[in-house]
């Protein structure tokens, strides 16, 4: 039986912030996979490696986690006033579905570069030496983001002394402001509440701030459930019993916040809500063997992505923080000592974050204005990835 040999799409492989993904141009992929539907999706699983019952994604381009099992497309601007839309696709490593529902905050840094990169940006906005402000469209939740990409010798610059916990070498300092964060399916706080009453089967009843911004997300208190705040990925990503728990509370948080009718769509959605456990500051050894101090950050903040820890912070995850922080009464405000503030410093796996944000009430609703991070972006490899023709 003859077999076909396999097609090639142009594609670049990097780094942004602590994730990796393969990005595309739309006008790149196979004609079929250049509208939303099955054929994009099929490709992109076959691309990274899924689904995979090893879960190791040894023939992809994945990391079997789920900072690298990710996708991005770029392609021209539907918005007014923006350079390029910015759409991600989070890929499951085991199921046969790639998750369109939310962002990646990291990788949103690597799309500034990607889209000057790429054409997107008129030459004429590109400076010799400067910075480059690229004005994103994020597709999936309908906001703008906007990162500020440093340029040297009319070239994005990536080499730098920026430093960032979770990345092993320093890189240049990306900028990246998302506008009106909060979450595109509903209010900021979709149950109207800043602490809810969250009844989990088999946990308890647990106080819960359930916050879209960033990425809708759900946090908890780390005491409540039998948690420091301090812990590293295998103290959770060993225990079966634990994930079962912490899929259970994202599944009813998922239900109380809307995002979906019953239990068992979660299922179909892993990307998102994220749930994340927090605890006043603590001594701790990082997972890089830093000690970080109690008073080196306001909170302490553990997160989960697709299941699993994550081994640093999802940088949608730290909009949602800096986001909630900002608002008094919250989980994540009183834990980082309460009051009004503008920016957290959180602990997390591999190390601190600093992020800001700004929050109002209006009409007795609070909403977001504003969240800054920074972050670093570069190219791994760009050049032509290879998939089987029967995977489009």
């Amino acid at each position: 039986m003859p077999h076909k040999p396999q097609i090639k799409v142009p594609a670049t492989y990097m780094r942004g912030g602590t994730s990796k993904g393969v990005f595309f141009r739309l006008q790149d992929l196979p004609e079929a996979c250049q509208v939303p539907g099955e054929a994009r999706d099929k490709l992109l699983l076959r691309v990274i490696g899924s689904p995979d019952p090893y879960q190791k994604q040894i023939d992809g381009m994945g990391g079997a986690t789920s900072s690298t099992s990710k996708t991005v497309i770029l392609a021209e601007p539907t918005q007014p006033d923006h350079d390029v839309d910015y759409l991600f696709g989070q890929v499951s490593i085991d199921k046969p579905f790639v998750d369109w529902s939310g962002n990646c905050g990291n990788l949103t840094a690597a799309v500034g570069a990607f889209a000057i990169n790429g054409g997107f940006v008129a030459k004429d906005r590109i400076p010799e030496n400067g910075t480059c402000t690229v004005r994103i469209w994020q597709a999936n939740i309908r906001k703008t983001i906007v990162a500020h990409v440093p340029i040297t010798n009319g070239e994005v610059q990536e080499t730098g002394d920026f430093e960032l916990d979770g990345v092993t070498f320093p890189a240049a300092e990306v900028q990246v402001e998302f506008m009106d964060p909060a979450d595109g399916e509903g209010s900021m706080f979709p149950t109207g509440n800043l602490v809810d009453d969250l009844d989990v089967p088999g946990v308890g009843t647990l106080k819960a701030t359930m916050i879209n911004a960033g990425i809708p997300t759900i946090f908890v208190n780390a005491e409540d459930i039998g948690y420091k705040g301090a812990e590293l990925q295998d103290d959770i990503n060993s225990d079966p019993k634990a994930l079962a728990m912490f899929e259970t509370i994202r599944a009813h948080g998922a239900v109380k916040m809307g995002l979906i009718r019953n239990i068992e769509e979660a299922a179909n959605r892993q990307h998102t809500p994220k749930v994340a456990f927090v605890a006043k500051p603590v001594d701790y050894v990082s997972s890089s063997g830093k000690t970080i101090a109690a008073g080196d950050v306001d909170v302490l903040v553990r997160a989960l992505s697709m299941g699993k820890l994550h081994h640093a912070m999802m940088g949608t995850a730290a909009v949602a923080i800096a986001t909630a922080s900002a608002v008094p009464g919250t989980l994540v405000n009183l834990a980082a000592g309460g009051g009004d503030r503008t920016h957290v410093t959180f602990g997390h796996p591999s190390g601190t974050l600093r992020v800001g944000a700004e929050a109002r009430q209006v009409d007795n609703q609070w909403t977001a204005t504003k969240a800054i991070m920074s972050r670093s972006a570069r190219i791994l490899m760009e050049g032509w990835v290879r998939v089987p023709q029967t995977a489009q």
